[in-house]
């Protein structure tokens, strides 16, 4: 689920900035060519008009480029490209004749507002730049009217409906695209969250179901002893000092058992200690302490794999430990197994496990370890 939400808010960040590409490209296309094009004997200049489209095309395909690949500009670059924007609108005002400042063919200043939304569109202070930006762009066109005389009601009219219009469609769509993009971010988050507490409340579960079995087998361990002796065994006898042994080794192992979440390695192992005392093995196990990292189940098969076939195979009794640290994760066993295969040296499992031996008599000691690399 978290993974499906998180993958609409990268669509939504990803669509929004879509959109500014392609409403600058078909603007730029379908509007600003369009009168270039049917404007060219209008044009004072009409070559420096041409240029001026090329190069805006120049920078809005990168604008276009980085953005799309969800990139930043480089602040140096942003810089330039801003700065080369701002003279496209400066260029087309100087291939105008002073009349046509308000008319059709003076499509740059209405028009590279939507290259600073695509320059500055991933950028941290997007809002305010943008707002700079706009603001040098309308700048720049009221200096023009100013140095060139159509300063009159009609013509300042004019300019501020142009003004309003562009600010609002270019401000406005970016401020709506960076807020579809936040929504979706935090839900992205709140699904995050939700996934964090449904996994705690899970692992609360584990552990109270694990504190039942622990504290039935405490019951059970404790009633049968109990009721032997009560119903006359006797203490000095072998038998029941051997079974009175076992069963306060494993009452032992029960109470210090630790209530974390569980591990699938620990669990695995408590599973097969349970076993091997129901054959009546005394199975000595200090409490499994320290926070185990993260394991592939290659590697924890082949970290369990050998340990527990000694401790299938003990007589009598076993011991088990399980050291870890951030890094190195060692499991030992120590039991009179006769039936297990020894190595003389380490062997070394394609996991990065390594499975050290030693038997001396009826006994065996096998522990295996494996480190981060």
């Amino acid at each position: 689920m978290t993974g499906d939400i998180e993958q609409v808010a990268r669509r939504y960040a990803r669509y929004t900035a879509l959109g500014a590409v392609v409403i600058a490209g078909l603007w730029h296309v379908g509007y600003d060519l369009t009168v270039t094009v049917t404007g060219w004997e209008d044009f004072r200049l009409p070559v420096l008009a041409a240029v001026a489209w090329v190069v805006y095309t120049v920078v809005g395909v990168v604008a276009a480029v980085h953005l799309l690949r969800d990139r930043t500009v480089p602040a140096a670059g942003t810089g330039l490209l801003v700065a080369v924007t701002l003279a496209v609108d400066v260029a087309v005002i100087l291939a105008c004749h002073p009349r046509d400042l308000l008319g059709t063919i003076d499509w740059g200043w209405g028009s590279v507002g939507w290259v600073g939304v695509m320059l500055l569109w991933n950028r941290p202070r997007w809002r305010a730049e943008l707002i700079a930006f706009l603001a040098a762009n309308a700048g720049l066109m009221l200096a023009a009217m100013v140095v060139t005389g159509a300063f009159d009601r009609v013509s300042v009219a004019k300019y501020l409906v142009v003004v309003a219009g562009a600010i609002t469609l270019q401000l406005g769509y970016s401020v709506g695209g960076h807020a579809l993009r936040a929504s979706a971010e935090d839900a992205a988050l709140l699904a995050r969250r939700l996934a964090a507490d449904e996994a705690w409340r899970m692992s609360a579960q584990r552990i109270h179901a694990d504190r039942l079995r622990r504290y039935g087998a405490i019951r059970d361990v404790a009633e049968d002893l109990l009721e032997r002796l009560a119903d006359g065994a006797d203490p000095g006898d072998e038998r029941v000092r051997q079974e009175c042994t076992a069963g306060a080794l494993r009452l032992r192992r029960l109470i210090t058992e630790r209530e974390d979440v569980p591990d699938a390695l620990v669990t695995a192992l408590r599973e097969r200690i349970d076993a091997a005392e129901r054959r009546r093995v005394l199975v000595t196990a200090p409490p499994f302490g320290g926070t185990l990292p993260d394991l592939a189940d290659s590697v924890r098969a082949d970290l369990l794999r050998v340990p527990l076939l000694a401790l299938d195979g003990a007589r009598s009794w076993a011991r088990v430990t399980v050291s870890a640290m951030s890094t190195m994760v060692s499991v030992a066993v120590v039991a009179d197994n006769d039936d297990l295969a020894v190595s003389s040296d380490p062997v070394r499992k394609a996991s990065g496990v390594v499975v050290t031996y030693q038997r001396q008599g009826g006994e065996v000691w096998v522990n295996s370890m494996w480190q981060a690399t």
